[in-house]
This record gives structure tokens, C-alpha cells and sequence, in this order.
């Protein structure tokens, strides 16, 4: 089992300057990947602007996003990805997600939020044939298009596409529709009989999913959790937010050794506090880390 350690990141300024020693640095200590999150109402660079530009500074580094879905055209979607995919020379990682659950951040989506796991069971299975085919027909429940033929084409064929969510229903769906599963905020009790359900339900679906599509995007702190932190872990008490939010990286490393246990290997690690020196924090976490990937 390859195990593989990208980091998320979120930097205050929209320097590319900074961004620039950041991904460096990310390549020179051998880290797997930089991820970006998709979410409209916080202080972020928007991903794929942000990763097109990663994706000229360095040549070997993995680039990825946890994107929100629904609200997107499809189309034009599709040829956003695909030209990341081909500027990146193939090295792009994409997990969809249906947006964190806050009233503004689900007002700024302009859809209804009842209607985000139906959009992305019409969007997803259309992406990939935008990405595979020409003359592409398709009538769905909010989408109707004919004859449409994306160019380019994604550089990965295919490209594959992860889903995230750890309700019944995302689960279900990932199953039926994706080729991998990055949740956040699970325990590692909860994340081992997630991927029974999913892989009952690729199997219902005559699909299989790689055994090492099975990843975390964990959140980690140093010292006090700051303020409001329970947010990002709806339905969740405090001592439970203490065993997924670990503090330090011998914590960090503890607990992704317990989701390695269950058969999970690719992690996100994402500091919740932005760090005083980006370097001194990669260089800790490529020290307390890096062999796990060994």
C-alpha cells in the first residue's frame, strides 16, 4: 500500500511570490501534493486559478482540489479541468464535494440545498463523457445539452474523480459513481465501515474501486483549538473533535497510523491555524511524516 501525504493549504495574501516558495518547498521535501479548497466565503485564492499557476512553478508536485459541484455549468466545468489537467502534464487530483454546510456558503452556491446530491448524480457521469467523447447529447433534470464537444480533453484517461461526504447517501454515491472517497472528520472506526458500504455499492453497481483510493483530509492544530473550530464538525462533541483534530505532529502521525490500519492511504493534512513560517511547518511535518510513505 502506497502511502501518500499531500497538504492543505490556505495562505493569507495572494502573493504569487508566496505561493510560489510554497509549492517549491512542498517539491524539494518530497511531499506528495498541494490541495486548495473550494469555499466562497472565506479568505482563498479560487483553486484552479491558484493551481494553474502552481502548475508552471514546479514539475513534479501533484496538484489538488476538494471543488464544490453544484453551481457549476458543466460544460464550461469540464473544460476548466481538462485544460488544468493538460498544463499540469497530467498531474492533477480532483474530489468533489457538495460544500460545507453554512447558510451563507449555501446561499453563494445558488442552488437549492436539497438538490446537491441530485446535481451531482446528473453532473458527474456527464463530466466524463465530456471528457471522453464528442457530440456529446445529454437531457437531465437541470441540464440539457446537444451535440457539445469538449476540447481539450484531460491529459489522464481517464482522469479520475474522488468524492467526499460520509452520510449514507454520499456514500451510496460514491460507490455507484466515483473511483475514490476523501472524507474529513471521521474516526477511523467510522471511515472502516464507510468503505464497506461504499464497495457494497460499487459492487451492486458492477464497479470496483481500487482498494488504495481510500483517503483523509484531516485538520491538525499546535497548542490551544482556536475558537469556532466546531463548526467544520457538525453533529460532533468535544472530546470527539480531540481525537480528529490532533494537536502536533506526533498526534498527527498517531492518528493517521490508525487510519492506515483500516486500509486507508491517502492523506490531506491541513494546519487550521495559519502558520507563522510555512517552511518551519512543512519541514516538521516532512520530518514526523514523510516515512510513512516509505
Amino acid at each position: 500500500m502506497k502511502v501518500r501525504i499531500g497538504i492543505g493549504a490556505r495562505l493569507p495574501s495572494h502573493s504569487g511570490d508566496e505561493l510560489a516558495h510554497l509549492v517549491r518547498d512542498l517539491e524539494e521535501l518530497r511531499f506528495d501534493s498541494l490541495w486548495l479548497a473550494d469555499i466562497l466565503s472565506v479568505p482563498s485564492d479560487d483553486p484552479l486559478t491558484a493551481l494553474a499557476y502552481t502548475a508552471g512553478t514546479v514539475s513534479k508536485l501533484k496538484i489538488g482540489t476538494t471543488m464544490v459541484l453544484p453551481g457549476r455549468n458543466p460544460v464550461r466545468l469540464a473544460k476548466q479541468i481538462a485544460t488544468l489537467d493538460q498544463v499540469s502534464a497530467g498531474r492533477l487530483l480532483l474530489t468533489f464535494v457538495l460544500g460545507v454546510r453554512l447558510p451563507v456558503e449555501l446561499a453563494a452556491m445558488g442552488v437549492d440545498p436539497t438538490d446537491r446530491g441530485a446535481l451531482v448524480d446528473e453532473v458527474l457521469p456527464l463530466l466524463r463523457r465530456l471528457w471522453t467523447e464528442d457530440g456529446v447529447d445529454h437531457v437531465g433534470r437541470a441540464y440539457r445539452f446537444e451535440g457539445i464537444t469538449v476540447e481539450p480533453k484531460p491529459r489522464q484517461q481517464p482522469l479520475d474523480v474522488w468524492l467526499g461526504g460520509n452520510v449514507p447517501s454520499s456514500l451510496r454515491r460514491t460507490g455507484m459513481l466515483a473511483d475514490g472517497w476523501l472524507p474529513s472528520v471521521c474516526t477511523p472506526d467510522e471511515v472502516a465501515a464507510g468503505r464497506r458500504v461504499i464497495e457494497r455499492a460499487a459492487a451492486e453497481a458492477g464497479r470496483t474501486i481500487d482498494p488504495e483510493h481510500y483517503g483523509m483530509s484531516i485538520g491538525y492544530v499546535r497548542g490551544d483549538v482556536p475558537p469556532g473550530i466546531g463548526r467544520l464538525a457538525t453533529r460532533r462533541t468535544d472530546a470527539e473533535l480531540v481525537e480528529l483534530v490532533p494537536n502536533g505532529t506526533k498526534a498527527l502521525r498517531t492518528l493517521l497510523e490508525r487510519y492506515i490500519d483500516v486500509g486507508f492511504s491517502k492523506f490531506v493534512v491541513r494546519p487550521l491555524v495559519q502558520p507563522e513560517s510555512w517552511r518551519a511547518e512543512l519541514e516538521d511535518l516532512a520530518d514526523g511524516l514523510l516515512g510513512l510513505q516509505n
